[in-house]
């Protein structure tokens, strides 16, 4: 049975094509890519239990063609080298995915095809929280299962919707279990399929794209019939080449 193209290999080959549009194929184009401080992702918010914070996640950031982008990634790296050597990178570990992923995004912002792919700072992320979930409010979801914990965006789901209308997955071991705002935090290695089953709106963290469970996240919802969103701006570029929903309401360019 032929092995299925994964939704980054399929951006890749986009990509590839999109270079070679622009006539950037002869171009020694230069990737330079790294990880940020806290305070250089996010700045200085009030509230301190943003994953970033607690130093369970990073983020990289991709400079190339003068353009910036970034991934979150539980495996942050420094890389310098062209364009040809990330698309050449073999999407098999966080480490590459995120490196891919920052550098998608840099470049479609450069070229305008993409927005939003800088984090935003300060007080900005509980703003982004509340526009989340006022958006799913109005997109008319009865009840949000949210992919990945996000403490702002879980505090104001749970505040729209109550605590019995919206389940969270995670990953970190350290949160399963735990119960955060009065509802519990499922294990996404087993609890997913239940989860997207039994909620109205799939709310995912780009995140996702970089440690490899996105792909199945998609086809369960797409088999149920769900409506997915994808929030945060690791997702920037993957959207707009898929033509994927993401809400990202106060990122920067």
């Amino acid at each position: 049975m032929q092995k299925q193209t994964t939704i980054l290999e399929q951006c890749r080959d986009k990509l590839r094509d999109i270079i070679a549009a622009h006539n950037l194929n002869e171009v020694e184009l230069q990737v330079t890519a790294k990880a940020l401080t806290p305070e250089e992702a996010i700045g200085t918010p009030e509230r301190r239990d943003f994953p970033i914070i607690e130093g369970k996640e990073h983020m990289i950031e991709a400079l190339a063609l003068g353009a910036r982008g970034q991934a979150f990634t539980d495996s942050p790296s420094e890389f310098i080298g062209r364009i040809a050597d990330v698309l050449d990178l073999p999407l098999d570990s966080n480490r590459n995915r995120a490196l891919f992923v920052a550098t998608l995004n840099a470049i479609l912002q450069h070229l305008n095809l993409a927005e939003g792919t800088i984090h935003c700072k300060d007080d900005d992320p509980e703003k982004c929280a509340l526009e989340i979930a006022a958006y799913a409010r109005k997109s008319g979801a009865r009840s949000v299962g949210l992919i990945g914990l996000n403490p702002a965006i879980a505090e104001a789901l749970i505040g729209e919707f109550g605590t019995e209308s919206v389940q969270i997955l995670d990953l970190n071991r350290q949160n399963i279990g735990k119960r955060k705002f009065n509802v519990e935090i499922l294990d996404g290695r087993t609890k997913t399929e239940n989860v997207i089953r039994s909620s109205n709106m799939i709310l995912v963290t780009g995140t996702t794209l970089v440690n490899g469970t996105f792909d199945d996240l998609w086809n369960y919802a797409k088999d149920d019939g769900k409506t997915l969103v994808i929030y945060g701006v690791t997702s920037a570029g993957v959207c707009e080449l898929m033509n994927l929903t993401r809400i990202c309401p106060c990122a920067r360019n």
